[in-house]
């Protein structure tokens, strides 16, 4: 299929490949861990902050901001005293969940495989 930015096949080692922002948005860790947290239903704000341990609220905003514009995710406002919203996933986020689930197992299947030193936990973040 051609691409309109590109005017060929979509190629995303093409650097005008429009495939490339979303490929950037999905190998993002904050991005693919969000889309995983919502695959059992929608979550408010606090409840994806608790789930994704380590994110900041800046980081947190950021990402469910793109994962929005990018058609991943709906982002619903009920009217309320405080306001109440949650983040839910579009048919294209939940298809997008499959091969995203599937990278998560295999790190977790291999973390032994891994040198010592990518396994070491930063102190900001511990």
């Amino acid at each position: 299929m051609a691409s309109p930015s590109c005017g060929r096949a979509h190629d995303v080692y093409d650097a005008t490949c429009p495939c490339r922002h979303m490929l950037d948005l999905l190998a993002n860790k904050w991005s693919a861990l969000a889309l995983g947290a919502l695959e059992d239903g929608p979550r408010r704000f606090g409840a994806l902050r608790a789930r994704l341990d380590g994110v900041s609220p800046k980081a947190l905003t950021a990402t469910l901001r793109r994962l929005e514009e990018h058609g991943l995710i709906d982002r619903t406002v009920y009217p309320a005293v405080p306001l109440h919203v949650e983040y839910s996933l579009t048919p294209l986020g939940r298809d997008a969940c499959e091969p995203l689930a599937l990278l998560r197992r295999w790190v977790v299947d291999n973390i032994g495989r891994f040198p010592p030193a990518v396994l070491e936990v930063p102190a900001a973040v511990r």
